[in-house]
């Protein structure tokens, strides 16, 4: 028997069209590999999957292809980015930071930063908030 890719217990959606599972049980490289056969994958495009998502609290599974660049500004009171494979480099102001897999960066401050995707690279992020 397969093992299901994801596993959610119980079911809940609140009002304000937040999911919240009790229970969150993810079958990482599975799932990445499934998310590689999608169009949007394969045209050589980002692609994303959110995976939690509450008012203070989301959770999205992300593939970056090889050679994409992303600027950003943090706008959360944190950010979480899990390396699942591959490697990404983040640009700060005057430093930078290689992410390799199973390497973990939070970023704890409103700033601009750079990402780029050294190989093709497939990450969670992790954004928390306060408001």
């Amino acid at each position: 028997m397969e093992k299901e890719l994801l596993h959610l217990t119980p079911f809940p959606h609140s009002d304000n069209g937040s999911y919240n599972p009790s229970y969150l049980s993810i079958n990482l490289p599975a799932l990445i590999e499934n998310m590689k056969h999608e169009k949007t994958w394969k045209k050589g495009k980002l692609s994303s999957m959110i995976l939690m998502k509450t008012p203070k609290k989301k959770v999205v599974l992300t593939l970056v292809p090889e050679g994409t660049e992303i600027s950003s500004f943090q706008v959360n009171d944190s950010a979480t980015f899990q390396i699942a494979e591959g490697k990404l480099v983040f640009y700060f102001e005057d430093e930078y930071v290689n992410l390799n897999r199973n390497e973990i960066l939070t970023i704890n401050k409103k700033i601009d930063y750079s990402l780029y995707a050294i190989v093709d690279t497939a990450f969670l992020l992790t954004l928390i908030s306060g408001n």
